[in-house]
């Protein structure tokens, strides 16, 4: 019972830290989701019904799922655009300046 409690508060703090950090790149309907959960999860916590707590937490957990998948696309698709943004020039990559140009020539040998 006590753990059950003690997670709730952790998870209330943790999405609370969460929420502030990550909160201006979460979509609006996946943040309103996590903080209907997160409201759902402080009744429940204050009341200290564990019913109320668990059904809560698993709610919240799936909130924050829904929305780390959104994250996780957005990052995808910003860095397959900066891939081919990068790979359209291809004659800005560095180089060391140690490269020489190898050529075959043609040679007589003089006696």
């Amino acid at each position: 019972r006590i753990e059950k409690i003690n997670a709730a508060d952790s998870l209330i703090f943790q999405t609370e830290k969460q929420l502030k950090e990550f909160g201006d790149k979460l979509p609006a309907d996946k943040k309103a989701s996590i903080e209907a959960a997160l409201g759902k999860l402080k009744d429940a916590h204050k009341s200290q019904n564990l019913a109320a707590i668990e059904n809560a937490t698993n709610e919240l957990n799936a909130a924050w799922q829904a929305a780390s998948e959104e994250l996780y696309k957005a990052q995808a698709q910003a860095n397959a655009g900066a891939g081919q943004q990068a790979n359209a020039n291809p004659g800005s990559s560095s180089s060391s300046g140690n490269d020489q140009e190898v050529t075959d020539v043609d040679f007589e040998e003089v006696k």
